[in-house]
């Protein structure tokens, strides 16, 4: 095989991002639909609010009669949420009303009750700031036969109330992908064989647990393979199984070295290698093609490779998959606390801890930035991006930062 030269990281998401479409469309019970993405329009069947309701809890009146305050208003009528109005109310009259109630017929305002005597059968209006208010429209959220929520639209908390308040019992969202995840390495083993490890004979494989991990965060159903041993048989017959999939990503085997056999496999397999290193560090050795036309992602070994890698390239395909449009998490500007220096002139992506101070946002490094610590992606709550040809740069100089978990927008006092 062809060794080309190293993409550029944004080619090579690029070229990640032409070879995935979003997945057919299944139906969900609809709070099972949360977090998915809406596969076709939802249209209202119904008009909402149904009537002419009140804002407030007072009395409906006519605007006119508050011409002159205060008013006395004659008490016709008192509406209750769920109940309807059986009168109209004309001129010197008023009808106590609760939140959510109809407007009866003649009112145009709803007055507060705290402008108010709180009177049952008079009642004297001491405040006319509220003429003409506090009467929401029919169809001010939605008329029938508009499209509520378009195709398209993840579905949050705010998406599935608007869906339920319209009857919608089960909706159809794009399907998540089943992602198969494997790894290789004569050296590993699963938590059950930690036993090997405080003998000093084995590792565990965190790849396997961080990417099934990542895969769930990403909103996709993880199909744990298992680790293959260091042979090309091992390797193939977990490839087999991953062809059941929507997507395979592997880590490690991928490099050049004597027990690297990924490329050799996957060539025999049949698969349509696209590119297969990128400019960047950490994670340089990407592979990437397609397996029966379902795209396979070769991330690196190195636990931190494999999360930063999982992050810039199989992240966004998965959420291609979901359905999503927004696929990128969006740079941040950041002022160094300290200076940094990159030692090669690749793209580097550094494991940092952003912080907000006084409306700004301020970045160091969480130590080391070896590849292999991987406490140091634990104790990062983003990562410092620093151009190839930024080789050093100095603290309070400004680069950008890619948030990459909650703890960088979270705040630990309120404040507006």
């Amino acid at each position: 095989m062809t060794i080309a030269a190293p993409l550029a990281v944004a080619d090579a998401v690029a070229r990640i991002l032409a070879e995935v479409r979003p997945l057919g469309t299944v139906k969900r019970a609809l709070l099972d639909a949360y977090n998915s993405v809406l596969g076709v329009d939802a249209v209202a069947p119904v008009t909402l609010p149904p009537w002419d309701n009140s804002a407030m809890d007072g009395y409906a009146v006519r605007a006119a009669d508050l011409a002159r305050i205060p008013a006395s208003l004659r008490v016709i009528e008192n509406i209750a949420a769920g109940q309807f109005p059986t009168r109209a109310v004309g001129a010197g009259e008023a009808t106590i009303i609760m939140t959510g109630a109809p407007v009866p017929e003649g009112a145009d305002t709803v007055v507060r009750v705290e402008d108010t005597d709180g009177g049952k059968t008079t009642v004297e209006i001491r405040d006319g700031r509220d003429a003409g208010k506090n009467v929401r429209p029919r169809g001010e959220d939605i008329f029938e036969g508009r499209v509520a929520i378009a195709a398209g639209t993840p579905l949050g908390a705010a998406q599935i109330g608007v869906l339920a308040s319209l009857g919608f019992a089960e909706v159809e969202v794009v399907r998540a992908p089943r992602v198969a995840i494997l790894t290789s390495g004569d050296e590993l083993v699963e938590l059950d064989g930690f036993d090997q490890v405080r003998a000093g004979k084995k590792i565990v494989s965190s790849n396997g647990y961080t990417r099934q991990a990542l895969v769930r965060a990403a909103g996709a159903e993880p199909v744990y393979l298992g680790i293959a041993s260091d042979t090309p048989e091992s390797l193939r017959a977990l490839l087999e199984k991953a062809r059941a999939c929507d997507v395979i990503i592997t880590s490690a085997g991928i490099s050049v070295g004597e027990h690297d056999h990924m490329r050799d496999v996957l060539e025999t397999m049949g698969v349509e290698m696209k590119f297969w290193r990128v400019r960047m560090r950490p994670g340089a050795p990407i592979g990437f093609g397609l397996l029966d036309g379902k795209p396979w992602i070769g991330l690196p070994g190195n636990p931190v490779s494999t999360m930063v890698t999982f992050e810039l390239f199989a992240r966004p395909a998965i959420h291609k998959m979901r359905g999503h449009r927004k696929l990128f998490r969006r740079p941040v500007p950041v002022v160094l606390d300290e200076p940094v220096t990159i030692s090669a002139e690749l793209t580097h992506f550094l494991r940092a801890i952003v912080t907000v101070r006084d409306g700004r946002s301020t970045a160091r490094l969480t130590g080391p930035q070896s590849s292999g610590i991987l406490t140091s992606m634990s104790n990062a709550n983003a990562l410092l991006i620093v151009p190839a040809d930024r080789r050093r740069v100095e603290a309070g100089e400004t680069l950008n930062a890619m948030l990459i978990g909650d703890d960088a927008e979270l705040a630990g006092d309120f404040a507006l």
